[in-house]
């Protein structure tokens, strides 16, 4: 099963358009299952997630957690839709307030 993997460290202001762009992953090879899970150090940070035309995560806060930590598999991946092959998937990430360290870990499973 293919990971991605992603680590922000956000300043003021900052909007991540795509945490994923430009990975071998950001397009859909094929029908696939993605999971998605996303940790901040503090609070303040913003993520957004679409898949294709499926909005599956409207703005909402990151969950926080302790610096350094990273969303345990599988109970903290907790989003996940089924792309269809062609796909995009977009996480967007803004933040609000203070410099929060942002882990992100898409899992994706062919179906």
């Amino acid at each position: 099963m293919p990971v991605i993997q992603r680590e922000h460290i956000l300043v003021a202001s900052q909007v991540v358009d795509n945490v994923i762009s430009g990975s071998a992953f950001e397009f859909a090879r094929q029908n696939e299952l993605v999971s998605i899970g996303c940790c901040a150090s503090a609070t303040g940070a913003f993520l957004t997630i679409t898949s294709g035309a499926d909005v599956v995560l409207e703005e909402s806060p990151i969950v926080v957690k302790a610096a350094g930590s990273w969303p345990i598999i599988p109970d903290e991946m907790y989003y996940s839709d089924i792309c269809a092959m062609g796909d995009r998937l977009v996480l967007r990430l803004r933040n609000g307030a203070g410099t929060p360290t942002v882990h992100t870990i898409v899992q994706v499973t062919p179906i």
